[in-house]
């Protein structure tokens, strides 16, 4: 059957109408190809986005509480008989009661006395003599009291009254009308209704707000057990990409392969392979765990699930596991997913441990319902669970065990070439000048995570838009490097000639140890400008990027460390508070050396080192060793003083000449140094040196072997390693 349009059903019967109806003909026409022509537009939701405000009532309930009292006042103030004129009792009898002007007195109790108010007769009240008495309340309405007047009491009351008609007839005299009365704030209404009505406000109000602050949807007190995770699904938009993860090669490829998994997961059931059922990222703060699982929601074609460790915990027994439950229920009914926990220590600590006796740990039922839920009896597949944590340590070795969390990914701090890589991915939306290089800005960062790259970046272009620049060089991001490492820059902070000389010597005295020992640290910057909180000076170093370190080495950066100390006892006789820091980075490191790694020949190779904290508050040696540790350790530290001296006491005249250099121009570089120092005297080359100017030293630990057995792959798509090429 042929479909028609409006217009065209109506065409035969308007045939003879006038112009008009062939107007509305067309009308109808025109909007049916509209509506034929229009494709709905789908309506995405971003999640975590604030919606604009829509224009509408600014309605506030509060307004019509505060209306209520003020009607209530008014009420209480317009309508009550309190408003007559008081008068003492002499002028009452003198004016009012023995000319025989008084109609009637009607007495009450008012609070603790008796209150009698006066109604004077209608033709009286129009003589001169009461126009004082007037007011709007009894003059408004007619019959009302014009004055009134307080007795102690009705008999008091009754006994004055007859004594001052004493000389009128009994039938004469005016006696007062006993009423009782009650005040308006006294009546049922206030001292009942009010109160109960206060109370259920006040009810509704406290359970509006715990609900809000506990339970999801809607914000009421029977949702508090319900789960609280953001759900990012197909309409979702998360603009985070695979693509914008960097310098987390390894991490990236162990979770790209479980969303490949959920996309094609024949690909590995055929061969008998199970999707794993849980990843745990474990990472320093900063390394992109939850960047990570961003990208995981962004490239995933399946429903993520996304919260916090800390959304479980409340102040409410059993609500944590009731949340637990709820998660998992949603997860089922979305299955298959992805439920993402970021920081997951909250919920995941380790059972049994710093617990009260006798007490309901709410975190440990939480915990345990997790269990339960991820590798229980009745749990079904279909769901990953991945989570986030960089205290791994604490967490609960039963939620470790593979069924649970399968994979645990580490993602480390990037090395040069992750850096790298993470610099050009923070660069692309900075509009930076050409000769910005990301390769010099990943050798001069080492240690450092994504995030702080990041924030460098960011840095360098709030510093060259304050100095109203066309784009970001790379003199902006040497000085955010500076401001992230060092702190915000001082220069106006008032220092004493005095001060700023000893610190001149104190930053020399690092400089002179560095250059001069092999192993130590090349120098970068050094500067005596203040910076942070505490920091008066400061010297930069580029350390090697190694993972082994020699005995040699370490004593060579105690002596670089302890340089400033001798300083000022070379050079002034005496010492200050300024090498705290250094002091204590010593010490530390030393302790390491003799209780750790096991550096000391008297002690022997032996370490007790304690990360899982299982000695508690017992010590793992005898008090003897104990005693031992700490004269090996004073000995140490010791030998590296004496040997810093004698370094400084040789170069003497260098250290005198970089300290009054330091005072005139206050920041040296390293070429600088060559100038006062001359060439280092060792030939080794900085990790700087070998990176930017290439000398093929940096490869990847594991590049170039081949296994025996293995196989080449039979995936085309797969990229060739430089073992296949060599081949």
């Amino acid at each position: 059957m042929e479909l028609k349009t409006c217009g065209e059903m109506l065409k035969p019967l308007l045939i003879k109408a006038p112009k008009t109806s062939y107007n509305l003909i067309h009308f109808f026409e025109s909007t049916m190809k509209e509506k034929e022509n229009t494709k709905p537009k789908l309506i995405k939701r971003i999640p975590n986005i604030p919606k604009k405000p829509q224009k509408g009532s600014n309605f506030n309930i509060f307004w019509v509480y505060a209306a209520i009292i003020v009607g209530l006042v008014l009420v209480s103030v317009l309508f009550t008989n309190d408003t007559n004129k008081t008068v003492t009792y002499r002028e009452f009898e003198t004016n009012m009661l023995l000319p025989g002007d008084v109609q009637k007195i009607v007495a009450y109790k008012y609070e603790d006395l008796v209150r009698a108010d006066v109604y004077i007769k209608a033709d009286r009240l129009k003589e001169d003599k009461y126009k004082k008495y007037e007011t709007k309340s009894n003059f408004a309405s007619t019959g009302g009291p014009t004055v009134s007047f307080t007795a102690g009491s009705m008999d008091a009351l009754d006994k004055q009254l007859s004594e001052s008609q004493k000389t009128i007839a009994p039938d004469s005299q005016i006696l007062a009308e006993k009423e009782t009365r009650q005040s308006t704030f006294n009546s049922w209404f206030f001292t009942v209704i009010i109160p109960v009505l206060l109370f259920i406000g006040f009810w509704i109000f406290i359970m509006r707000k715990m609900g809000g602050g506990a339970g999801g949807g809607g914000g009421q007190i029977f949702n508090i057990g319900k789960s609280k995770a953001t759900l990012f699904d197909k309409e979702s938009q998360v603009n985070v990409t695979f693509n914008d993860v960097a310098g987390l090669e390894e991490a990236k490829q162990e979770v790209m392969e479980i969303v490949d998994f959920l996309k094609n997961p024949k690909k590995y059931t055929n061969l008998g392979g199970k999707i794993p059922k849980g990843a745990l990222l474990v990472g320093s703060p900063g390394t992109g765990k939850t960047l990570l699982a961003k990208a995981v929601a962004g490239e995933a074609q399946v429903p993520f699930f996304s919260l916090s460790g800390s959304d479980f915990v409340e102040m409410f027994v059993g609500v944590g596991a009731s949340r637990v439950r709820d998660l998992f229920k949603q997860a089922k009914d979305k299955a298959p997913c992805i439920i993402f926990i970021d920081e997951v220590d909250a919920i995941g600590r380790a059972r049994g441990k710093n617990s009260m006796m006798g007490g309901n740990d709410e975190r440990e039922n939480t915990l345990n319902q997790l269990l339960v839920e991820m590798d229980g009896f009745g749990t079904d597949s279909g769901i990953i669970i991945l989570a986030a944590t960089n205290r791994p340590d604490v967490l609960d070795s039963a939620l470790l065990r593979p069924g649970r969390f399968d994979r645990q990914i580490s993602i480390d701090k990037p090395d040069l070439v992750g850096r790298e890589q993470i610099f050009k991915v923070h660069l692309k939306p900075i509009k930076t000048d050409v000769v910005v290089d990301a390769k010099k800005l990943s050798a001069q960062t080492p240690g450092f995570a994504g995030a702080e790259i990041a924030n460098v970046c960011n840095e360098a272009a709030l510093i060259a838009a304050r100095r109203n620049k066309e784009s970001v060089d790379m003199q902006d991001f040497q000085d955010a490097i500076d401001r992230v490492i060092g702190g915000l820059e001082k220069k106006n902070k008032i220092i004493s000639p005095e001060e700023k000389r000893i610190v001149a010597y104190h930053e020399a005295g690092h400089a002179i140890a560095g250059w001069f020992l092999e192993h130590a640290d090349p120098l970068v910057k050094v500067s005596i400008v203040p910076r942070g909180v505490a920091a008066l000076g400061y010297a930069q170093y580029l350390p090697k990027e190694q993972f082994l370190y020699t005995t040699e080495q370490l004593t060579d950066g105690m002596c670089m460390t302890m340089g400033g100390r001798v300083a000022e006892a070379l050079v002034f006789n005496k010492i200050s508070t300024g090498a705290q820091n250094d002091l204590e980075r010593i010490t530390k490191l030393a302790y390491a050396m003799v209780t750790i790694y096991g550096m000391n020949e008297a002690v022997g190779s032996v370490s007790f080192h304690d990360p899982q904290n299982e000695y508690n508050f017992n010590k793992p040696y005898s008090e003897k060793t104990s005693e031992l540790i700490d004269i090996e350790v004073r000995g140490l530290i010791k030998d590296v003083y004496a040997r810093t001296m004698d370094l400084l006491v040789e170069k003497r005249d260098g250290l005198e000449k970089l300290a009054e250099k330091l005072l005139e121009k206050e920041i040296l570089f390293q070429a600088d140094l060559e100038e006062i120092l001359g060439k280092r005297p060792f030939d080794n080359r900085t990790t700087y040196d070998e990176f930017v100017n290439g000398t093929g030293d940096q490869k990847p630990a594991a590049e170039g072997l081949v296994h025996e057995g293995v196989g080449e792959t039979t995936d085309p798509t797969a990229p060739v390693t430089p073992a296949q090429t060599e081949s």
